[in-house]
């Protein structure tokens, strides 16, 4: 009897590896499609701009990661290039979900307010629609399926926010000196400094709305 629990007792810690082994795996196969799916979509954007530049190269250079869109999707390739290398004991919860609301909030601002505005071609129209559309949907599906959300808190979201309030004061300094703005609803010169600072307290009240709601959600999925 005792043989025939030990015998079970094995069985089930192979069964328990093979599945840990396996979703292991899978997570970095994931990790490396959607990773360079990310650092496609950035060098072709970065190409496109160099290529239809009208301004020096430095300056362009700069303008290119002056987007909140290209930043975000930097941060996403970069962090899922990282996932491809770690394992699963190492993961900490919170950054996959900043992550992913930050890559959402491209999405929906870019389908709601900015998809109208024009309307690219070929290439272009290839990489909009990786770094607005493919990137937020497969960033979320990785964070449905690997990130720790037993551990998420709302105390949580402060931090959060540093990085869109350091992009903010980042875009707002050097547009005082350069004039250029990247999108037109945090132009000062267009709108002025006080409705600059109010549409950006609403985009903020979204950001933290929809983390206050991704942590409510990741606690359903947990249970």
């Amino acid at each position: 009897m005792n043989n025939l629990r030990k015998f079970s007792q094995t069985q089930n810690r192979i069964f328990i590896l093979y599945l840990s082994n396996t979703s292991q795996h899978m997570k970095r196969t994931l990790a490396l499609i959607f990773s360079s799916i990310g650092w496609f979509a950035l060098i072709a954007q970065f190409y496109l701009m160099i290529e239809n530049r009208i301004l020096p190269i430095p300056e362009t250079t700069i303008r290119f990661f002056s987007y909140f869109t290209i930043l975000t999707n930097l941060i996403v390739a970069i962090y899922l290039t990282s996932e491809i290398f770690k394992d699963n004991s190492n993961r900490s919860s919170g950054n996959l979900t900043a992550i992913t609301i930050y890559i959402l909030i491209v999405g929906v601002i870019y389908q709601v307010i900015l998809r109208q505005l024009w309307q690219p071609t070929g290439l272009q129209k290839i990489v909009d629609e990786l770094l607005h559309s493919v990137t937020p949907v497969l960033t979320l599906f990785y964070w449905y399926l690997y990130e720790n959300k037993k551990n998420l808190h709302y105390k949580m979201i402060p931090k959060w926010t540093v990085f869109p309030l350091l992009y903010l004061i980042f875009v707002l300094i050097r547009g005082h000196f350069s004039n250029f703005y990247p999108y037109f609803f945090i132009d000062v010169n267009a709108l002025g400094l006080a409705q600059t600072l109010m549409n950006a307290f609403w985009i903020l009240v979204f950001f933290v709305g929809l983390s206050m709601l991704f942590i409510r959600v990741g606690r359903l999925f947990n249970k």
